[in-house]
């Protein structure tokens, strides 16, 4: 028998709105003996049945929420027709879903699926300049699953995926943070794999946007590459040509390879880790492009740019592209700190008539408070600029009407007064 979870009298607006969480500070009462990940029923205090969800004690988060539909289980053929739906969805908003190298599956709650994350890297063929052309045999299916319930549910998840898209390899990036949260410990390998396939490749890469990029699964982050950026790294090389660029957390030079590929007059990128510019550097070499024309220095961003204002340079364009500054609420201040010294300085550094990307991918940083801080940076620089476009993901990371957290990716196109 399902265990129930009720809810406090009126704790039940943001679910019958479509929210997928409950907080433990919505609880009546909490169930006894109900095992992490397993399916309960979510009810008004009136009684009435509003969702099937996976319960989680050791998360503030108690409860996320599988379905509305009370009258249909939670099982292996839910997770089927789950991850089939969100295939098909993209498939029909995407005309190159099948000519995109990598593509986000399954993005959490707004797939109706929380707490599980799927990116499918189909591996390039044909004359790469590496030691050898990649086979789409290798072709992976990367996975990271950060709830209870996810974890509850691996095995059925993992079926699906690959009984839909048809790649059999599965490597696990459940490594996070946030897993910690749930109660869960870290967990990264190989799922399952193909005849003969013992790991990812080396030198694996995909393509995109028509450039090859070497994407690391093993020891990257997240899943192993920013699936997310690909139409930002597009306009960005569009917009290249003839510009002097920097790229600031280049990470493994997806800004700075689509820039120079753009016809970019040089491209500084900087970054902290050696192994990223290291590989950025390769993604440089697979695409033929004038390595001359790449500067890179391995170093703290936020010092570079002040570096750099010491230097007196100037750029015609600029990327900020942070990683995660604001994992959590209770972080927010330090973070919109951290955001508008890089904007200070970014707009400092650029040229008049020049372009500024500028992003945050900090869920708890709002579209609306980022746009503060960038305004605040502008006043203090001061530079006279105006926001030209405003960025986010592409349509294969979804946003949920009713859970406005899953928004976590939010960008600014600024161009500085001539």
């Amino acid at each position: 028998m399902t265990a129930r979870l009720v809810l406090k009298p009126g704790r039940d607006k943001a679910m019958l709105h479509g929210h997928p969480w409950v907080f433990s500070g919505a609880l009546a009462a909490e169930p006894q003996g109900v095992a992490p990940g397993a399916t309960v029923v979510v009810e008004s205090a009136e009684g009435r049945a509003l969702a099937l969800a996976s319960w989680s004690p050791a998360s503030q988060i108690r409860a996320r929420v599988w379905s509305f539909d009370t009258t249909r289980p939670i099982d292996h053929a839910f997770f089927k027709r789950r991850v089939a739906e969100a295939i098909a969805m993209r498939r029909q908003l995407m005309p190159d879903f099948d000519r995109q190298g990598a593509l986000r599956l399954l993005h959490g709650e707004s797939d109706g699926l929380p707490g599980v994350i799927c990116d499918w890297y189909r591996a390039a063929t044909g004359d790469t300049g590496d030691s050898r052309a990649a086979s789409p045999a290798e072709s992976w299916l990367v996975i990271q699953l950060t709830s209870a319930g996810a974890e509850h549910w691996r095995d059925a998840i993992v079926a699906a995926l690959v009984a839909v898209t048809g790649t059999v390899n599965v490597y696990e990036r459940s490594d996070g943070d946030m897993r910690g949260l749930e109660g869960l410990e870290p967990r990264a390998g190989i799922v399952r794999a193909g005849e003969g396939i013992t790991a990812p490749s080396a030198d694996f890469s995909i393509e995109e946007n028509g450039l090859r990029l070497g994407v690391d699964i093993v020891g990257g982050h997240k899943t192993g590459f920013y699936a997310d950026q690909r139409v930002n790294r597009a306009k960005v090389g569009r917009m290249a040509a003839g510009k002097r660029v920097l790229n600031t957390f280049c990470y493994t030079g997806g800004f700075s390879v689509a820039a120079l590929a753009g016809g970019a007059e040089s491209v500084l990128s900087i970054d902290s880790s050696a192994d990223a510019i290291a590989l950025a550097r390769a993604n440089v070499a697979r695409n033929g492009l004038d390595a001359d024309r790449a500067d890179w220095f391995c170093g703290d961003a936020f010092q570079a740019l002040r570096r750099l204002r010491a230097e007196a340079r100037q750029f015609d364009l600029i990327v900020l592209d942070p990683p995660k500054l604001a994992p959590s609420a209770s972080h927010v201040d330090r973070a919109a700190r951290a955001y508008k010294d890089i904007n200070l300085n970014g707009l400092r550094l650029l040229a008049p008539g020049g372009l500024l990307f500028t992003y945050s991918c900090s869920g708890a940083i709002s579209a609306e408070l980022f746009q503060k801080i960038v305004a605040g940076a502008a006043a203090d620089a001061p530079a006279d600029a105006v926001i030209v476009e405003r960025l986010g993901a592409d349509v294969d990371h979804p946003l949920r009407l009713a859970f406005p957290e899953g928004e976590y990716l939010k960008g600014l196109v600024l161009r500085r007064a001539a």
